[in-house]
C-alpha cells in the first residue's frame, strides 16, 4: 500500500512574533513541517492553508513533490502572490522535510551534498548615529562574523529602516489595530549615508564584507548616483535600491555604477527576477523559501541564476520561522552559486517552539546532520504564544504622501 498524508495541521503562535506552520503526518508515522508566514498578513495564509489546502492534502502520496506543488499552483489558476505562493512554501517544506527524513539524511544530501564547509552569514549593525554604528560593527567582527550589513538613523528623520532600539532582534512590525506611520526624505539620506560607509570603512578597514539596504526607497536615477558615488568603500552589495516591479529600471542602475545591487526579497517567483538575471541587472538574487514557493522553486530560481553568474543572498530576517532558516541552510550549502546568507538571531522563546539542529560558529551557520530539515515545532509550547495582530509600518514623504517604506 502506498504511503500517504493522513493528517495536515496548521499552527499559528506568537513567541515574541507571529509564525504560520504546517506540519504534515503521514500514514507510515513521518512529520514533517514547513513556514507560511508572511509578516503582517499571516492570518491570510493561515486559512488559505487550513480552509484550502490541507484538505486537498490528505490522500495524497508524500513522495510525489514535484506533482503536488503543480497541482496546487497550476491548479488555483489564480496564481502567483505572497499568500499562494507562502502556502504551498510550507507544504513543499514540508515534504522536503518528510522525504529526507525517509532517507535517514539531512535534506542537503538529497540536494547532491556540500558545495561548501559553512554557509557564511551576515548580522545586522544599526544606531541612532554613526558612533553607535561602529561599535556594534566592532561587536560582530569580534564575534567572527565576516559580513556586516550598515543601517543609521538619518539626522531629521523620526523613524528609519533598519534601525531599532534593541540590538539584537529586529523586528519592524508593531502589535496594533493600525500600521505604525514614519517619515522619509530621499534629499536627506542621499547627503548622509555616504559618511556612514566612510567611516566604518576608516576605522575598521576593509577586510569584511560591508552591505546596505535602501529598502525601495531610489528612484532608478538616485540609486544610481548613489551606488557610484560610495563605490570606493567596496560595498558587496546594496540592496533594493528602487522598486523591482520595474525590472528595466535596473538597467539605468547598472550603467552608471558598478557597485553590487541586490534583490528578491519580495519576489514569489522565477517570472519576477526572469530578466533581472538573465540580462545581469542584478548580482544577487534575495528570494527566500518561505516567500517563493518552498525548496523547490528557489532551487528553480538559483539553478536558472547561475547560469548568468548571479549568486544567491537569501533573505533571513526574523520574519521566517527557523523552519525557513533549516531551508534555507540546506540550500544555501548545496547550491554552487551561494554568495551570503542574511542571519537575523530569534528570540530565546522563538527557539523554543522551533527546536533546530543548525548551529553558528565563527560568522559561519551549519544546517545540522540529523534527517530532514532538522527543525520541529512544539505545539504544546507555541501553543502558550497565541496570534497577536501586528503590522509592517507605512511610510510617507515629508510631504504627506504615500511612499515605499
Amino acid at each position: 500500500m502506498t504511503d500517504s498524508i493522513i493528517n495536515a495541521k496548521v499552527i499559528v503562535t506568537c513567541p515574541g512574533r507571529n509564525f504560520v506552520t504546517l506540519r504534515l503526518e503521514t500514514s507510515d508515522g513521518l512529520t514533517g513541517v514547513g513556514d507560511g508566514t508572511l509578516n503582517g498578513r499571516e492570518l491570510a495564509v493561515a486559512t488559505y492553508l487550513q480552509d484550502y489546502i490541507c484538505p486537498l492534502l490528505v490522500g495524497r502520496d508524500p513522495e510525489q513533490i514535484n506533482d503536488t506543488w503543480q497541482y496546487l499552483y497550476r491548479g488555483a489558476y489564480w496564481r502567483r502572490g505572497p499568500v499562494t505562493m507562502c502556502a504551498i512554501a510550507a507544504v513543499d517544506m514540508a515534504l522536503w522535510d518528510i522525504k529526507a527524513k525517509r532517507a535517514g539524511m539531512p535534506l542537503y544530501q538529497l540536494l547532491g551534498g556540500r558545495a561548501r564547509n559553512g554557509v557564511m552569514v551576515y548580522g545586522h549593525a544599526n544606531g541612532r548615529d554613526i558612533p553607535q554604528v561602529l561599535d556594534e560593527v566592532a561587536a560582530y567582527l569580534d564575534h567572527g562574523y565576516q559580513a556586516v550589513r550598515v543601517q543609521v538613523a538619518i539626522p531629521g528623520l523620526d523613524a528609519v529602516y533598519g534601525v531599532s532600539e534593541n540590538r539584537t532582534f529586529y523586528e519592524p512590525a508593531t502589535v496594533g489595530e493600525r500600521p505604525q506611520e514614519s517619515t522619509w526624505s530621499t534629499e536627506a539620506y542621499l547627503r548622509f549615508i555616504p559618511s556612514l560607509f566612510e567611516a566604518v570603512r576608516e576605522r575598521h578597514g576593509f577586510g569584511f564584507r560591508l552591505l546596505h539596504d535602501a529598502h525601495h526607497r531610489l528612484t532608478p536615477t538616485e540609486a544610481a548616483k548613489l551606488g557610484k558615488r560610495i563605490e570606493d568603500y567596496d560595498l558587496f552589495w546594496l540592496e533594493d535600491p528602487t522598486p523591482a516591479e520595474d525590472q528595466d529600471a535596473f538597467r539605468i542602475i547598472k550603467q552608471h555604477t558598478v557597485t553590487p545591487i541586490a534583490v528578491g526579497e519580495v519576489f514569489n517567483t522565477i517570472w519576477d527576477c526572469q530578466r533581472l538575471i538573465s540580462e545581469r541587472l542584478i548580482d544577487f538574487i534575495r528570494v527566500t523559501p518561505v516567500h517563493a514557493g518552498g525548496v523547490s522553486h528557489v532551487k528553480r530560481i538559483a539553478e536558472y541564476a547561475d547560469l548568468y553568474g548571479v549568486r544567491t543572498g537569501f533573505h533571513g530576517a526574523t520574519d521566517m520561522s527557523p523552519v525557513c532558516l533549516a531551508a534555507a541552510l540546506h540550500l544555501d550549502i548545496s547550491l554552487p552559486n551561494f554568495g551570503l546568507q542574511e542571519y537575523m538571531t530569534h528570540t530565546e522563546q522563538t527557539n523554543e517552539v522551533f527546536p533546530h539542529s543548525y548551529r553558528f560558529e565563527n560568522g559561519f551557520l551549519h544546517p545540522g546532520e540529523e534527517p530532514g530539515l532538522g527543525v520541529d515545532i512544539d505545539e504544546k509550547l507555541a501553543a502558550r504564544y497565541p496570534y497577536r495582530k501586528a503590522y509592517l509600518p507605512v511610510n510617507r514623504l515629508l510631504d504627506g504622501s504615500m511612499h515605499n517604506w
